[in-house]
């Protein structure tokens, strides 16, 4: 299996979002997978122009030669496809939108109706699964109310939502000891994921673990 991280942190491999990738990563590849992290903010990605060229004139090609042209290839070649982006002002960042948008290319001119649900038809049969992965530097999980109702149009096969993302790269010995015991949840979701093709009930629970109380995370940060 194939497994491909679309990263839209500005942080790149420094954010707190890689983290949790790179965990979920190293679960896969022991389960055997072949793993890829891609890091949006290093590509370059044009804004998509909304010429709908891709639909009419020359179907599946963008009329806009950059960086997106590889990386619609990868998304096409990948059978788990990850969208990995930390809370920006309640949704994904600028570059994993801009990278949203210009998947255009693998939609088609027809409108579908799935249960009163519009959208357009693939330009041909999805054969990918899709996840989410998201940190969020706030306590709760009220935040990622959006970045949910947003990816729900994907279907995402697991969903993993980090609050108290400012743990993730404490150095502090105690916090260090419940960090890593969130991480190997997190790698045994990549595990089960390449080895069963599903992350199980009792894993989903794990990954939905407490780092830090409320009260003690507002302290933590200073704010």
């Amino acid at each position: 299996m194939k497994f491909i991280i679309f990263n839209g942190s500005p942080a790149g491999a420094n954010s707190n979002t890689n983290v949790i990738g790179e965990a979920f990563f190293s679960g896969a590849k022991k389960g055997g997978a072949d793993t890829e992290n891609v890091f949006l903010i290093n590509k370059k990605i044009g804004h998509c122009k909304g010429c709908f060229t891709c639909w009419f004139q020359t179907p599946g090609k963008c009329v806009m030669q950059d960086d997106m042209t590889e990386l619609l290839d990868k998304y096409d070649s990948a059978d788990v496809v990850c969208f990995a982006t930390p809370v920006y002002t309640w949704n994904m960042t600028a570059a994993m939108k801009n990278f949203v948008d210009r998947l255009a290319p693998l939609k088609s001119p027809l409108i579908v109706n799935c249960n009163e649900n519009f959208d357009l038809a693939d330009s041909k049969p999805k054969t990918q699964q899709f996840m989410v992965i998201s940190n969020c530097g706030f306590p709760g999980n009220n935040n990622f109310e959006t970045m949910k109702a947003v990816f729900a149009s994907c279907n995402p096969v697991l969903e993993i939502y980090r609050n108290c993302g400012k743990l993730l790269k404490s150095k502090d010995k105690e916090i260090k000891k419940t960090v890593n015991e969130y991480l190997k949840a997190v790698e045994l979701a990549g595990f089960e994921m390449a080895t069963q093709n599903y992350v199980s009930k009792e894993t989903k629970a794990k990954l939905e673990m407490q780092l830090m109380s409320t009260p003690d995370y507002v302290k933590y940060i200073g704010m």
